[in-house]
C-alpha cells in the first residue's frame, strides 16, 4: 500500500488535492461578509411652518411616510436616496395674534419629495456585531418636491395657486408671477439607528427642510385688493375672492390693497419625524 502511494503519479496527485484543500481553505477565509446597503421604509408625522404658523407650533402633525436605499460607504458614512409622501396644513385658527387671527386662512397640500441625503454616523457601525450595532448620526442634503395648496369653502375643495389669490398675473401686478407648483428645499437632521439582527436595523430621524418657496400655505406677500377679482355677473363674489381673504367670517374685512398678508422675507419650512426599518444587503469581499 505503501508503495503504491510513493508512485510518482500518485504522489503527485495527492500533492495537489492537498493544495486545492488549503487554497480552498484559504479563499473561504479571505472572503469576508460585508453589508453594502439597506433598503428601508419610514413612517411618521410631517409639520409646516410659514405664515400661517410663525409661532414654530407643533399642533398640528400630518402622516408622512417614505421608501429609501442607503449605500454604506464605510463603517461611518453612507448616501442615501429618499422618496417620500406627505400632508401638511395648517390654519389661522390656532393662532392667539389678533390679526392672524382676524386673517382666518388656512391650507393644506400633498407633497411628493425626492431626497438625496449623506448620513455620518458618530459610532462605529458594523451590523451583525454586539459592539457596534448602535450609533446616532447627522443627516444633511437637498430635495426637489412638488406641492399643490387647497383649502375648503362650503364644504368644497379648491386648489389655491389657480385662483391667483395674491393677484399674480394682474395687469395691476405685472411683477406679481405665478408661482411654482415644484420646488427645492435643503435638508438637515439628525437621529439614532439600532441593528435588531444581521438583516435588519430600526431608527428614528428628525429632518427639517429649508425650502426655497414662500407658497407651501399660497401665502407671501400683500393683498391685492378686491378690484383684482370681479364679482360673478350675478353680483356675488367669486370663489378667488371670498378665499383670498377669508376675514369677513370674523369680522369686518381687512384685506384692502397692499395691507400685510403675509411676510415674503421668509421662506417656508417643514418638518419630518419618522420611525425607520431596513433590510441589509450583504456580498462576500475577497481580500486577496
Amino acid at each position: 500500500m505503501l508503495k503504491s502511494f510513493l508512485y510518482p503519479k500518485n504522489f503527485v496527485l495527492s500533492l495537489l488535492l492537498a493544495a486545492a484543500c488549503l487554497l480552498t481553505n484559504r479563499v473561504a477565509a479571505q472572503n469576508e461578509l460585508e453589508y453594502v446597503g439597506e433598503l428601508g421604509l419610514s413612517i411618521g408625522g410631517a409639520h409646516y411652518f410659514g405664515d400661517l404658523n410663525t409661532r414654530g407650533a407643533l399642533n398640528a402633525m400630518k402622516p408622512a411616510v417614505g421608501v429609501y436605499y442607503r449605500k454604506y460607504l464605510n463603517e461611518y458614512v453612507g448616501v442615501r436616496a429618499h422618496a417620500r409622501f406627505m400632508q401638511l396644513g395648517y390654519s389661522d385658527v390656532y393662532n392667539k395674534n389678533e390679526f392672524q387671527h382676524r386673517r382666518n386662512l388656512s391650507f393644506n397640500t400633498n407633497l411628493f419629495e425626492l431626497a438625496l441625503q449623506g448620513d455620518f454616523n458618530f459610532f462605529k457601525f458594523e451590523p451583525g456585531t454586539l459592539d457596534h450595532r448602535f450609533s446616532p448620526y447627522l443627516t444633511g442634503g437637498a430635495s426637489i418636491f412638488h406641492f399643490n395648496p387647497y383649502a375648503y369653502l362650503d364644504g368644497k375643495k379648491y386648489f389655491l395657486q389657480p385662483l391667483r389669490t395674491e393677484g399674480q398675473g394682474s395687469a395691476l401686478y405685472p411683477d406679481r408671477k405665478p408661482y411654482s407648483l415644484v420646488s427645492y428645499a435643503f435638508l438637515i437632521g439628525g437621529g439614532f439607528k439600532y441593528n435588531i439582527s444581521k438583516k435588519v436595523n430600526v431608527g428614528l430621524e428628525a429632518l427639517y427642510r429649508f425650502t426655497q418657496t414662500d407658497y407651501l400655505d399660497d401665502v407671501s406677500g400683500t393683498y391685492a385688493g378686491p378690484m383684482v377679482f370681479p364679482a360673478l355677473g350675478d353680483g356675488k363674489p367669486s370663489v378667488a375672492s371670498l378665499l383670498q381673504d377669508r376675514s369677513y367670517v370674523t369680522g369686518t374685512p381687512i384685506g384692502v390693497a397692499g395691507r400685510q398678508r403675509g411676510n415674503s422675507r421668509d421662506k417656508d419650512q417643514y418638518l419630518t419625524i419618522e420611525l425607520t426599518i431596513s433590510i441589509l444587503f450583504t456580498s462576500y469581499n475577497c481580500k486577496f
